[in-house]
C-alpha cells in the first residue's frame, strides 16, 4: 500500500508501495462529494488539484495525524491508482485490512456542524440530530470503515472533534443497528451471515457492484471485482464465496465459560483507551501466536488494564485463562485451576482427563499446554500476570521463573504478560505509564472516595497532582477518604507529615494484589539489591535530592572517604548508567523527559510517589550522612565564572537546592530531623 507523508516543506507526497514493514499510519473516512472535486492519484503525482475541495480533506487528515504523533496517513481517493485495474482489484480486497491496521481512522462528516443546535431537543448534544442524520451512515464503503479500525474519531464539517466510536457507542449502535460487540472489535465470524448482511441493506454506493465489493472484509472473503457485471451478479458471487469459506471451517468446540474468579479487578476502569486499542491491535491475527508484554512501575495499573481488556474483548476468545506467575508454585497452582475449568466443560479432554490434578502438578502443566496446542484450538487467551522475577542472564536469583517452559508448544493463541521488568522481550512490548490527564486521576479519586464534583475542588486537584497519575496511590487515597471524615487538604497534609503511618492505616485494596502503597515497591527493590548494590544505595541517596533530573556529572565529585561507593558509582559513565539501568529495568526510574537545553549529560527521574516511598520507607531513620552528601554534591556543582552557559546548570540545580529551602523540604521528611536540616537547607539554597 502507498501512504502519504508530510515533507519538511509542509507538503505531502506519496511513499513507495509498501509490501512489508508498513509504518504506523492514520486513515480518512469520508463521503465523496462531486467526483470531479476529489483529488486523484494522478493529480497528486503531477502536483495539480490543490484547488479542489477534496484537497482540504487530505490536508486535514495529515495535520490531524501529525498532531497525534503519526507521520504517515492514507486516503482512498489519491493513494490508489484506479486507472490500474490490477491495483484497484488488490486495493478493494485489502481495504478492510488497511483500515483495521490503522492506528486511527478520522471520519469527516461534511453535513454535521458542531455549533448546530436543535431547539426542540435540548436534552441532546447540540449536533446530535445532524449526527444521526449524516449521510456518512448511509454509504456502503463507510460500513467497513466504521467496523474495521479500533479507534475511530468523528469530526464535524469545521474539523472539530465530536467524539470517538467508543464515546459515541450508544449513538452509533442506535443509528446503524450494529451490535456493540461488533463495534468493539469482536470476531465478526461469531455473527450470522444474515445479521451482517442486514447492516448494509439501507446503504448505497455510487456503483451498484460496490454494494457487494464493500462487504468483502465484513465476511473475510476475496474475489475479483468486475465493474459492469451488475449489482445482482456481484452479490451472487459474494454469497458463493461466503458459502465456500463457511464450509471450509472445521468446527470443534474449545469454549470455556468466561470467568475471572479470584482475579483482582475494579468496577469502574478509567482511561487507557490508547493502550487497550494497542493491545487489541497487536493480538488480532490469523490464529498464530500473538504476544503482548505490558511493563511498568508497580501500581501503575498493568493488571487492571489487562482485566479491562479481557472483559471488553471476551467474545473474541473461546477461553481466557489467568495465571499468576509471581513464582513457580503460584504458577503451577494457576495451571491446576485452568485444568479444572477445562474439565468442567470438557470432561473427556485429551490427556487432561487421565491426569490426577491433585497429584503431580508438572503433569497438569504439560496436560494443559497440550490441550491448548490441539489443532484448531487457536482462539484462547492466556494472561501471565506478575512476571516480576523473570529468568534472564542478568538475574541470578535461583527462584526466577523461565516463562518459556510454561508456554504452549504450538505457535497459536494469544498471550498477555504483565511485568515490572523492561527486560522481558517475548512479544510486542507496551510500557504502561502514569495517567497524564488530570481528569482521569480525579475520576479515580471520585470513584474510590464516593465524593463527586472533584473537578471544582482545588484541594482534590492538588492531591491528584501530588499523586501524579499513579492509579494505586489514587485508589489508596480514595479508599481512605471513603472511610474517614477528613478532607482532601487534611489527607494531603498527612501524606506529607506522616507518610508511613498513613499508608499502614489505609484500607486494603481488593483491586491491587500488593494491597499497600508502601510495600508495592519492596519486591522490586529486593531484586535491585540482588543485581547491583550500587543501584540500591543510589535509590536511598535519591531521597535527599529532588525526584526529577539526577545526572552523572552532578554526583561525580570528590567526597569523604566513608563514601567510597559514590566514587565506585561515578568512576565512569558506564558504571553510573549501569546502576541506573537496573533501576529502570524494574520500573523504579526512567530517563528524564524534560526537553530543556543541557550542557551536560541527560538525567534520570523517579515517580513522585516512589520518591515519597524512598524518603519515608527506605530512609525511615533520617540519614544525616546521606543528607550532607546530597547538599555537598549540589554545592560542589555550582558553576564557576569560567563555566560555559552556567545558567543551564544553575537551572538544573535549583530544583535540588529547593529540596532544602525550608524546614520541611519539598517532599515528606521524617519528623525529628528538622533542626539540623534547617541549617543545611539554608546553606544549600544560598550556594546553589
Amino acid at each position: 500500500m502507498r501512504l502519504l507523508k508530510y515533507n519538511n516543506n509542509n507538503e505531502f507526497s506519496l511513499t513507495k508501495d509498501f509490501v512489508d514493514d508498513i509504518p504506523t499510519y492514520a486513515t480518512l473516512s469520508h463521503t465523496w462529494g462531486v467526483e470531479e472535486e476529489e483529488l486523484t492519484f494522478q493529480e497528486l503525482m503531477d502536483g495539480s488539484g490543490k484547488h479542489k475541495a477534496g484537497y482540504k480533506k487530505i490536508r486535514f487528515c495529515g495535520e490531524q495525524a501529525k498532531r497525534d504523533g503519526l507521520q504517515y496517513f492514507w486516503v482512498d481517493t489519491c493513494c490508489i491508482d484506479k486507472a490500474n485495474s490490477t491495483e484497484l482489484a488488490k486495493s478493494i480486497n485489502s481495504m478492510f485490512r488497511w483500515y483495521r491496521n490503522a492506528a486511527k481512522c478520522y471520519v469527516y462528516l461534511s453535513d454535521v456542524s458542531r455549533s448546530a443546535y436543535d431547539t426542540d431537543k435540548s436534552n441532546q448534544l447540540p449536533w446530535e440530530s445532524a449526527f444521526r442524520k449524516s449521510k456518512w451512515f448511509t454509504r456502503g464503503w463507510t460500513l467497513q470503515e466504521l467496523i474495521a479500525p479500533i479507534i475511530v474519531e468523528f469530526f464535524s464539517e469545521d474539523w472539530e472533534r465530536l467524539g470517538s466510536k467508543a464515546s459515541l457507542e450508544r449513538h452509533v449502535c442506535e443509528i446503524t443497528g450494529i451490535p456493540i460487540k461488533a463495534l468493539q472489535g469482536s470476531a465478526l465470524s461469531d455473527l450470522s451471515v444474515t445479521e451482517r448482511m442486514s447492516w448494509a441493506e439501507n446503504r448505497n454506493t455510487t456503483y451498484e457492484e460496490d454494494k457487494a465489493y464493500s462487504l468483502l472484509g465484513i465476511f473475510d472473503v476475496y474475489m475479483l471485482p468486475i465493474y459492469g457485471e451488475g449489482g445482482e451478479r456481484a452479490l451472487k458471487r459474494l454469497r458463493e464465496e461466503i458459502d465456500k469459506a463457511s464450509k471450509g471451517i472445521q468446527h470443534e468446540d474449545f469454549s470455556i465459560a468466561f470467568s475471572l474468579s479470584g482475579v483482582s479487578g475494579i468496577e469502574q476502569f478509567v482511561a487507557r483507551d490508547e493502550e487497550l486499542a494497542e493491545i487489541h491491535r497487536s493480538l488480532r491475527g490469523d490464529g498464530s501466536r500473538r504476544t503482548v508484554v505490558l511493563h511498568g512501575l508497580g501500581g501503575i495499573g498493568k493488571t487492571q488494564l489487562t482485566v479491562a481488556y479481557a472483559k471488553q474483548h471476551k467474545d473474541n476468545y473461546s477461553a481466557i485463562f489467568w495465571l499468576n506467575i509471581k513464582d513457580k508454585d503460584s504458577l503451577k497452582q494457576s495451571f491446576v485451576k485452568a485444568a479444572r475449568q477445562i474439565l468442567r466443560e470438557h470432561p473427556l479432554a485429551t490427556r487432561l482427563s487421565s491426569v490426577d490434578i491433585k497429584g503431580n502438578f508438572d503433569e497438569v502443566v504439560e496436560a494443559v499446554k497440550a490441550w491448548l496446542s490441539l489443532p484448531n484450538n487457536t482462539r484462547w487467551l492466556i494472561v501471565y500476570d506478575n512476571y516480576d522475577n523473570p529468568k534472564l542472564a542478568s538475574n541470578i536469583d535461583p527462584a526466577a521463573v523461565d516463562i518459556h517452559k510454561f508456554l504452549p508448544e504450538s505457535y497459536q493463541g494469544s498471550v498477555i504478560v504483565t511485568t515490572r521488568s523492561s527486560q522481558v522481550r517475548i512479544g510486542h512490548r507496551i510500557q504502561i505509564r502514569k495517567l497524564e490527564n488530570l481528569r482521569d486521576s480525579l475520576e479515580i479519586l471520585s470513584n474510590t472516595s464516593s465524593r463527586k464534583g472533584l473537578i471544582y475542588n482545588s484541594d482534590a486537584i492538588r492531591l491528584a497532582e501530588k499523586l501524579d497519575g499513579l492509579p494505586l496511590a489514587l485508589a489508596t487515597a480514595g479508599a481512605y477518604l471513603d472511610q474517614t471524615a477528613i478532607s482532601f487538604s487534611d489527607y494531603l497534609r498527612l501524606y506529607k507529615e506522616s507518610w508511613v503511618r498513613l499508608q499502614e492505616t489505609s484500607p486494603e485494596l481488593s483491586s491491587y494484589e500488593d494491597r499497600t502503597l508502601y510495600s508495592t515497591w519492596q519486591v522490586s527493590f529486593g531484586y535491585v539489591e540482588q543485581r547491583n548494590a550500587l543501584s540500591a544505595r543510589l535509590l536511598r541517596l535519591w531521597a535527599y535530592f529532588d525526584n526529577q533530573d539526577l545526572w552523572f556529572e552532578l554526583l561525580r565529585h570528590d567526597v569523604s572517604e566513608d563514601q567510597d561507593w559514590v566514587r565506585e558509582l561515578t568512576k565512569d559513565e558506564l558504571s553510573f548508567h549501569d546502576a541506573m539501568r537496573v533501576l529502570s529495568d524494574h520500573g523504579l526510574a526512567g530517563v528524564d523527559t524534560s526537553s530543556q537545553e543541557l550542557v551536560e549529560s541527560k538525567g534520570y527521574s523517579i515517580h513522585g510517589c516512589v520518591h515519597s516511598w524512598a524518603i519515608n520507607f527506605l530512609n525511615q531513620e533520617w540519614d544525616y550522612d546521606l543528607a550532607r552528601l546530597a547538599v555537598k554534591l549540589v554545592g560542589l556543582h555550582v558553576p564557576g565564572e569560567q563555566a560555559v552557559r552556567p545558567w543551564l546548570t544553575q537551572r538544573r540545580l535549583l530544583q535540588h537546592a529547593a529540596r532544602w529551602q525550608d524546614g520541611r523540604g519539598r517532599a515528606d521528611v521524617p519528623a525529628g530531623a528538622t533542626g539540623q536540616r534547617e541549617g543545611m537547607g539554608s546553606g544549600a539554597h544560598v550556594d546553589a
